[in-house]
This record gives structure tokens, sequence and C-alpha cells, in this order.
């Protein structure tokens, strides 16, 4: 769990001070810190793996074949896309193709985050407070769908009492225009 939260805490610094679109223009630390990642992840997968005594049992596992697509999409982002780009640009990696398509593959890095889903198995108290707020989203919802009625009410009481003010002028010249005064100031 410690490498787990690690390497969310890594994403969030790689995300605000690696400007590289790619791995091969990212700075030495980048590199190593993305290789040791995918290979802790890969050996615990194998591991994982080797562990199941009929290895077909390993598809009834719903965690294993959770980490089974988040390792894949990490070895492929961070070793065979670094393969194909060496390959592809004669090994200078200059000749990176359509920079915007390397853009879309690096948001797929957020993907990892699920990896904290395991956390919920860890900590059962986690999965308490998520099923609470999972029971309370149909009155959170019902509570704001009676605010906002409440603001469209007074939205209309207040664009016709004020519409000869000066105040009325500037926030409650239309019901929609007095409904975001009222929620914003």
């Amino acid at each position: 769990l410690f490498v787990i939260a690690f390497n969310a805490l890594w994403i969030a610094i790689d995300t605000d001070n690696n400007d590289a679109t790619v791995l091969l223009q990212a700075d030495a630390q980048y590199q190593i810190a993305e290789h040791l990642f995918c290979l802790y992840f890969s050996l615990e997968w194998l591991f994982r793996f080797l562990a199941f005594k009929r290895k077909r049992n390993c598809f009834r596992d719903a965690w294993f074949v959770f980490d089974s697509c988040l390792v894949f999409m990490m070895v492929m982002e961070t070793w065979v896309m670094t393969v194909v780009m060496l390959i592809g640009s004669g090994g200078g990696g200059s000749g990176l193709g359509n920079a915007s398509i390397l853009r879309m593959a690096r948001l797929l890095r957020l993907s990892r985050m699920a990896r904290m889903a395991r956390l919920l198995r860890a900590m059962p108290e986690l999965m308490i407070l998520v099923k609470g707020m999972f029971s309370a989203t149909r009155s959170v919802f019902f509570t704001l769908f009676l605010l906002v009625i409440l603001m469209y009410v007074f939205g209309i009481a207040f664009t016709q009492l004020l519409s000869e003010s000066d105040v009325g002028k500037i926030y409650f010249s239309t019901v929609t225009h007095s409904m975001y005064s009222l929620l914003l100031h």
C-alpha cells in the first residue's frame, strides 16, 4: 500500500513539474521513477499470478483482473510506447509524430490513480464512508432540487419587487440573473 500511495503522490509531482510530452523527453529522475513503478507493479502482478494454483482462476478474481488492466496500460505506456518511439525515430527521440496524440496518452496516467481503490479493501472504514456517501446521494439531490426551487421563487420575487431600484437593475434585472445573484452574491 505504501508504493501505491507513493505512486499517487508521484503522479502529482510529475504532473506539476514534468513538462515533457513523452517519457523519452522527460528528465532522468522522471524516467527512472516511471520505470521503477512499472517494474514494481509488473513484478507484483507476476507474483500474484504465480500464486494461483489453477491459473484460469485468476479471471474470477475481480481485483486481479482490475490490476491486470492497470499493469497492461502502464507497461504499454512506459515500455512499449518508448520502444516504438525509439525505433520510429531511429534512436534520436525526435521523430515523435503527432504530439496531441501523445498528450492524450499521457492522460492515461490518471488511470493509475484507480489503484487507490485497493485502500478500500485494506481499510474497511473507507468502504463504510463510501457506501454512506452513495446512500446519501438521493437525499442530497432532492435537497439541491429544493434549493433551486427556492432560488427560483425568490428570483421571481426580487425581480418584481426591485425592478425600479438601482440594486434591482444591477443584480435582479431578469429571473436567471436574479438566481445567479442569489447564488453567488
